[in-house]
């Protein structure tokens, strides 16, 4: 029987186990390493090695809640703002506050909601005090402390990064009226959806014939169908694609990126889950690798002054999260000054 050699580069799988001479290998034609000389033959490993594990990213989004559907081209919703009236980075001279940033946002506030009448709680790093506002204007109060006879008199030593509450209001007895209105507050946002695109090609000749490595799919997908695992890798990969824009997308600025070619349309991106975050989130950068427990409880004291702090997330790239575990090691009770704060009944043997 006379076989043709063919170079490995030029070998084509055969749907069956048979010998031909596009699929046979000859180890004496020129070029194929040592030929028939050498003692190693290969050998086919038929199946798909998962040197990456699962490839996926589906289910990030509806973990944290922030999946909802949209059937427009924009989207417009509003959040509610604080019930009590609260400002910071406020500046102090003598008994004149001026409000500069209140806390649900707004920054430089040109006008304030605080009232003739009204009582607050002005507070810095040292003290915290109570005074009756006596009078005000555009972005400015002027407030009389109950117990002393100026602001920094009563401990508030700062004169920037000062934080007024309003707490209730005084009037003597007889007098008619409210000055002014204090209406709820709330903060407008608007975003708009991308389009995503992908494709997938197969010829009919590739479609009809039957694979050759064993596989195993994101998809759920098993077997010798080489060809439906390409497909279901590129159904997997929009799923990512998918969620990923989800979180990573960002709005463009001013007239970035410039106009589209096709249909005229403007791409202008949108805004993702992460910029969302660090817009109006709270991010920290002081968990290095010299993290201590107190920069952890500066976080915690930050995420606790807004509220609700069983329903506040940290998101943590890989080399914050080793600095948490290598500070949380040092304070185990292997350790001669370390503590575990009561886990496991305090025994020095088991890990925090």
């Amino acid at each position: 029987m006379a076989i043709t050699g063919v170079t490995a580069g030029a070998l084509t799988p055969s749907p069956r186990a048979q010998t031909l001479a596009s699929n046979y290998i000859d180890f004496a034609t020129a070029g194929s390493s040592d030929g028939w000389a050498q003692q190693y033959l290969p050998d086919l490993m038929a199946a798909e090695a998962e040197i990456f594990g699962n490839r996926t990213l589906s289910g990030f989004l509806s973990q944290v809640g922030a999946e909802e559907s949209m059937t427009s081209d924009q989207v417009v919703w509003s959040e509610q703002g604080r019930l009590h009236l609260h400002y910071k980075n406020c500046t102090v001279s003598t008994n004149t506050i001026t409000m500069v940033n209140e806390t649900d946002g707004n920054t430089s506030v040109s006008t304030h909601a605080v009232r003739v009448g009204d009582m607050v709680l002005i507070s810095d790093a040292n003290a915290t005090i109570q005074a009756f506002v006596s009078a005000i204007a555009a972005d400015t109060i002027t407030v009389l402390p109950y117990k002393h006879a100026n602001i920094a008199g009563a401990g508030v030593a700062s004169t920037t990064n000062v934080s007024v509450l309003v707490y209730g209001s005084e009037y003597v007895k007889g007098a008619v009226g409210r000055a002014g209105a204090n209406a709820p507050t709330f903060q407008s946002y608007t975003n708009k959806p991308i389009i995503l695109k992908d494709k997938y090609e197969i010829s009919g000749s590739d479609a009809s014939a039957i694979g050759w490595v064993e596989v195993s799919g994101e998809e759920g997908q098993s077997g010798y169908l080489w060809y439906l695992k390409a497909s279901g890798d590129t159904k997997a990969r929009f799923s990512d694609y998918l969620e990923m824009a989800m979180m990573e997308s960002v709005t463009g600025a001013g007239t970035a990126p410039t106009s589209a070619g096709t249909n005229g349309g403007a791409i202008t991106g949108t805004e993702g889950l992460f910029e969302a975050l660090e817009t109006r989130g709270n991010i920290s950068t002081t968990l290095d690798n010299t993290a201590t427990l107190q920069e952890f409880d500066d976080i915690i004291d930050e995420l606790d002054a807004n509220g609700a702090i069983e329903e506040n997330m940290m998101f943590l790239d890989r080399a914050t999260s080793l600095n948490i575990d290598d500070m949380l090691a040092g304070l185990n009770g292997n350790y001669a000054t370390g503590t575990s704060y009561g886990v496991f009944n305090n025994v020095a043997d088991m890990a925090l």
